[in-house]
């Protein structure tokens, strides 16, 4: 664990979103000001690789990445595309329901609850009142 690795990982846990490597290496540079945008993206994949973080490829078009390497759902902004966790359980009896259905092994499930954050609910009521 380099030096890089620990602090990425250490500001990553500070977070209750999911940032993109973008967001990351912004950041990282606050407590590494020489870090490179390449170093964290190869730093973030090699801590994906050791089973400290997950990445996420859900529903967007950037990676977002999650300390949480346990089973669990997110909820992710369809407005400015922010992720971050749902505070349940998962749904294990899903796996089994479809295991039953299909003739797949059914190894895992993710789930993704796609809604406005707080922020953009807020925005977007701002925009709608009258003369905002």
């Amino acid at each position: 664990m380099t030096r890089q690795r620990r602090v990425i990982l250490e500001e990553l846990r500070k977070l209750d979103f999911h940032p993109t490597a973008d967001e990351v290496y912004e950041i990282v540079r606050r407590r590494l000001p020489r870090i490179s945008l390449s170093t964290v993206y190869r730093d973030l994949e090699v801590l994906c690789d050791y089973g400290e973080i997950q990445v996420l490829e859900i529903g967007c078009s950037k990676k977002h990445f999650d300390p949480e390497t346990r089973s669990h759902y997110h909820a992710r902004c369809s407005r400015c595309g922010r992720v971050e966790n749902l505070p349940v359980e998962p749904f294990t009896y899903l796996e089994r329901a479809f295991s039953d259905l299909c003739e797949y092994e059914i190894t895992g499930h993710r789930m993704e609850l796609i809604g406005l954050c707080p922020v953009c609910r807020q925005q977007k009521g701002q925009e709608e009142a009258p003369g905002g």
